[in-house]
């Protein structure tokens, strides 16, 4: 699932302090690396290979959308493995019970994080393609609507989650899957992006992890 925006995309500068709410809940997302390349190196540099790695193709699906493609930092493995590294370095012993991934970008950074940090895996999945019992959450995107579901049972209550998903523009599908994980019992800690989009900065102010 994830989201894609008519903007240019380049990840998400944060401001070191702050946290970005999508209903309450901290957003975290790599820093805008493209910024200011020089004070992020110091940060940390590892984040210019992440940056230089994520391909950016014009009008695709349709015309007018700036596709963020990942494809091409799959292919650098130790690039993919400093991705997930950032993750698991921010999350580990903070009590993760579980980490949700939602559909699809979030099906290939978050069991790597989950296994690193010893959680389980939840897969947020879109319509009709779980086979059990599941619960469902209904969300309202700009041209219609969009559906996240989950097994019933696949959360325990009280449980510590972190939600992962590739990108983050709107923040319209992390809210859609904090709902349905807390209409589950489930208590979402932090939701996890890759990529933020600099078109939603005033809304999304996220700090550096």
């Amino acid at each position: 699932m994830g989201e894609e925006a008519n903007c240019d995309a380049v990840m998400e500068a944060g401001n070191g302090n702050g946290k970005a709410k999508e209903n309450g809940h901290a957003v975290a997302a790599m820093p805008d690396v493209k910024a200011d390349d020089a004070v992020v190196a110091l940060a940390d540099p590892r984040l210019q290979g992440i940056s230089d790695a994520i391909r950016v193709v014009p009008h695709f699906p349709k015309p007018g959308i700036m596709f963020n493609d990942i494809t091409t930092l799959l292919l650098r493995p130790g690039v993919f493995k400093d991705a997930v590294d950032m993750f698991v370095e921010r999350y580990r012993g903070m009590g993760i019970a579980a980490v949700a991934g939602i559909e699809a970008r979030g099906f290939i950074f978050g069991p790597a994080i989950a296994l690193a940090v010893g959680a389980k895996f939840i897969p947020l999945r879109k319509p009709k393609k779980l086979p059990g019992e599941v619960i469902s959450e209904t969300y309202v995107l700009e041209y219609g609507t969009d559906c996240l579901e989950m097994h019933v049972g696949a959360i325990e209550p009280r449980e510590r989650v972190l939600i992962v998903d590739g990108l983050v523009a709107t923040g319209g599908t992390l809210c859609a899957a904090i709902n349905l994980l807390e209409r589950a019992g489930a208590d979402v800690v932090e939701c996890a992006c890759l990529i933020g989009l600099p078109k939603f900065k005033p809304k999304l102010h996220c700090h550096r992890i």
